[in-house]
């Protein structure tokens, strides 16, 4: 019965304990917390500088194979996994995204979890939660207004407007404002050309989720580079002046957000980066607090590990220092039937039987890309424990050829989770598969040397997480990376912005593609978040909204009830 009612019924059946109960299992002191209702709390970061006994827990990163138009369940899975850890004995606490209102107002709906394993309360978390992104996109479009001030008085700066890289964000889906024109009428400026990306897209959002503390987060925003000069020097927010302005908006944002599962398991959740435009992680500060909290950290990293795990490994653990000691690598078995290529998946439309029901030859033709995802993760020395998301439909032939397949690309172990319909206890065994691969130990690794020039880390990126065949550049991309290069930001990491239906840059492209030419379109430095952002093929950083968004069923009833959130 309870299997057929939504998300957001499941989530309003749940026993919710206060906040401060959750905390206090977690010895969180009473003036490290802020308190947002009776259900949702911030965590001052002096939780950080308090002494503490306890060594640090497991460090175990969810993250997934290539996404598809069916869903792999991956934050699902994060939450299930931290539920079912309780019912094996072990002290957990999760950590995911913020979730952007682009995709919960678009077509891939909330990001609080489904069915038994959620995040609640979900309509807050993913309704605005504390007003984290909001002020994120305040920050953001407090310096664009600076920018065109500046040009406005005078230009002290001497910007020279042609290289102007700062746009404006808007957290919603909307394709009209990916190029807009400004400054147009008497006294409103020069016109010029340029647009809006999506919150969760910003260089703000980015430094947001990789800053230690709040000194550290004004720091990155003095180094925010918005163009350069007309002698072709970089110009930043420390020119402009704004940093400490910026920094106001966002003294609050910085704290993580703390709430509780369906099973009332702590969840950290804490900024919002997308895995495919940036880098699709939840904050640094999350990280470290749950870490000191509990025996076990799970995070969640977004999309395919090609994408979000590559991002924690490489950006993420740089900054924090942190090495994961185990991955979870999502799959469902339907998606890797949708890599076969042979099945044509329309949004609201019923399934092809080939997809439902028992289809080994369909299943054989597109786990590789399983396979492909698990080479990515192991490359950076760390044990992976494959989760097969279950359906009802899956057949015992197709869950066995998952594992024999999985162990034979060297995963560590492989579970069959049912936390959508059963909870953690639906979760017990990829629980003590996950326990035993983080005390087996890692090797962990980065993939590249940062003092590498930058196409050589983009080439590593595209040939050894992608198998990219060759790697191309447009003449704009080729001459921002000669820039950069004498501007001195050759020595960052790189964080790709790519499309997350593919290993390639091509969407189409499913399953295992190798060989293919990688086009990158555009770069940009980050040089407030530390890291180059190469743009790949026609990734748009300002998603548009569908035929059918999700939005169109999202409204309130007469006793004042969200209804139609997913």
């Amino acid at each position: 019965m309870n299997e057929m009612l939504t998300d957001i019924e499941i989530a309003r059946q749940a026993t919710l304990k206060p906040i401060t109960e959750i905390a206090s299992k977690l010895n969180i002191n009473d003036d490290d917390l802020e308190l947002y209702g009776r259900y949702k709390a911030k965590i001052n970061l002096s939780a950080l500088e308090r002494p503490s006994e306890r060594p640090l827990g497991k460090y175990v990163v969810c993250t997934a194979i290539t996404p598809t138009p069916l869903g792999e369940g991956k934050t699902t899975t994060t939450v299930g996994l931290g539920q079912a850890m309780a019912h094996v004995g072990a002290n957990a606490i999760i950590a995911i995204r913020q979730a952007s209102l682009g995709p919960v107002f678009g077509i891939k709906g909330g990001a609080a979890g489904g069915g038994h394993a959620q995040v609640i309360p979900m309509e807050d978390l993913n309704l605005h939660l504390t007003g984290d992104f909001h002020a994120v996109t305040a920050a953001h479009n407090l310096c664009s207004a600076f920018v065109e001030n500046s040009l406005f008085q005078g230009n002290p700066l001497n910007i020279d407007p042609s290289t102007i890289t700062w746009r404006r964000v808007l957290d919603v889906n909307d394709r009209s404002l990916r190029e807009i024109v400004t400054g147009l009428g008497d006294g409103n400026g020069s016109p010029r050309e340029t647009g809006f990306d999506i919150t969760a897209a910003s260089e703000v959002m980015a430094i947001f989720a990789l800053a230690t503390s709040l000194d550290d987060l004004r720091e990155r925003f003095k180094r925010i580079i918005i163009g350069q000069s007309k002698d072709k020097q970089p110009v930043t927010v420390e020119q402009l002046g704004i940093a400490g302005a910026m920094t106001v908006l966002m003294k609050d944002a910085i704290k993580p957000n703390l709430l509780q599962t369906l099973e009332n398991t702590p969840a950290l959740v804490h900024a919002g980066p997308f895995g495919n435009i940036a880098h699709g992680n939840s904050s640094v500060v999350s990280d470290q607090i749950g870490l000191r909290l509990a025996d076990i950290l799970i995070t969640e990293a977004g999309f395919g590990a090609d994408l979000g795990a590559e991002k924690n490994f490489n950006i993420k653990c740089r900054v924090s220092g942190l090495k994961p000691d185990a991955a979870v690598l999502v799959a469902t078995i339907r998606a890797l039937k949708a890599h076969s290529g042979r099945f044509k998946i329309i949004a609201g439309r019923p399934l092809d039987p080939g997809l439902s029901s028992e289809n080994l030859d369909a299943l054989r033709a597109g786990i590789g890309n399983l396979v492909k995802q698990i080479e990515n993760v192991r490359r950076y020395g760390i044990p992976v424990v494959v989760a097969i998301n279950h359906f009802p439909d899956d057949t015992e032939a197709e869950m066995e050829l998952v594992r024999k397949v999985s162990m034979e690309a060297g995963a560590f172990d492989v579970a069959v989770s049912k936390v959508f319909a059963e909870g953690g206890a639906g979760g017990t065994d990829l629980a003590r598969a996950t326990l035993r691969a983080a005390e087996h130990g890692s090797n962990f690794t980065h993939l590249y040397s940062l003092d590498a020039p930058i196409k050589s880390k983009i080439e590593t990126i595209a040939t050894e997480m992608y198998g990219a065949g060759s790697v191309s550049y447009t003449p704009a991309a080729e001459r921002a990376i000669r820039t950069y290069t004498k501007m001195g930001y050759d020595n960052l990491p790189i964080c790709m912005a790519k499309t997350h239906l593919s290993l390639s840059g091509d969407p189409q492209l499913v399953g295992r593609p190798e060989g293919f030419d990688l086009l990158i379109r555009e770069v940009r430095a980050s040089a407030g978040a530390g890291f180059i952002y190469p743009i790949v093929g026609e990734m748009r950083t300002m998603p548009g909204l569908g035929k059918s968004p999700a939005g169109l069923r999202i409204d309130i009833d007469d006793d004042g009830e969200i209804v139609g959130l997913s």
